[in-house]
This record gives C-alpha cells, structure tokens and sequence, in this order.
C-alpha cells in the first residue's frame, strides 16, 4: 500500500482558546468544506467539542456528485494542542490526519498532517497523481481562504 502525505501550516492571527473553539467543534466542518461537496453529517447532533474516541458520520459528495458515506473516529484529543482523527468508513485505504495547534506571539500555528492511501493499488497510485492529491489541494486551499475571512490570517 503507497501512502501518501499532505501538509498545511498557516498562521491564525487569533488567540489560542478562539481558534481550538473554532476548529474542536464538529459542527464547523460544513462550513470549512467546500460547497460542491455536498457535506452533510448524518450523525445526528454533534457536541460543540470534539473528544477521544468520537464517531462522526457524514456523506459527502468528493467525485462526480455520487454520495459517499465517511466515518471518522476522534483518536486523540489533548485540548489547545491537537488532535487526530482517522477514518473508520469512507473513499480512502487509509486516512489518518493530525492537527496541531503552537501559541506564537503573532497568533496561532495550525498545522495539518494528512497520510492517506487509496484503494486499488497501482489504479488508486494514478488516480491520486490525476486528480485526488489535486482535490485535496483545493479542499485545504478553500479551509485556508474560509479561515482568512474568519480570523485574518497569514499563510506560511
């Protein structure tokens, strides 16, 4: 299985308890993904925080408008520092994606590591180098210019 990594840092002119507010809260993911992806939680209310071991199940729509179902798992929590959730249920072989929150004197640095794998071996290989590591690109550039209008940071 290939495994592929994404990474994203960006600078969130914000305090720290503003911005894990902001991005610990599950019912904030509608809003950071874009909207031709047809995002839609199906796990009914979710809590204003995110926590250990917390499913949340949702369909989006990433290829060709066809819904698929994705479920993740909130694997670890350590509150205004990070947290890691993996997929339990979805479009990839593997998704394993952290985020880590640093205090800096000009704000907040968000980083974002993303492993993933796609099915198919050699097909899914091509598929990512086609259009999937391209998709991801523009998933993470639309969070960075959501969070821009929110919090008017700069991009590092």
């Amino acid at each position: 299985m290939k495994t592929f990594t994404l990474e994203r840092s960006q600078l969130i002119n914000a305090p720290i308890d503003i911005v894990w507010q902001f991005f610990s809260d599950p019912r904030n993911l509608r809003e950071i993904t874009p909207t031709y992806m047809n995002f839609r939680v199906t796990s009914g209310p979710l809590p204003p925080e995110i926590f250990k071991g917390q499913l949340i199940s949702y369909k989006v729509s990433p290829l060709f408008g066809i819904p698929l179902k994705w479920v993740t798992e909130i694997m670890d929590v350590v509150p205004q520092t990070m947290f890691i959730d993996e997929q339990r249920q979805g479009p990839y072989k593997l998704w394993h994606h952290e985020h880590y929150f640093e205090t800096r004197k000009e704000g907040v640095m968000m980083r974002d590591k993303v492993a993933y794998a796609l099915p198919l071996g050699i097909l899914g290989e091509w598929a990512n180098s086609l259009f999937v590591i391209k998709q991801l690109d523009a998933i993470f550039e639309y969070r960075r210019q959501i969070v821009d209008k929110q919090f008017n940071y700069n991009t590092v």
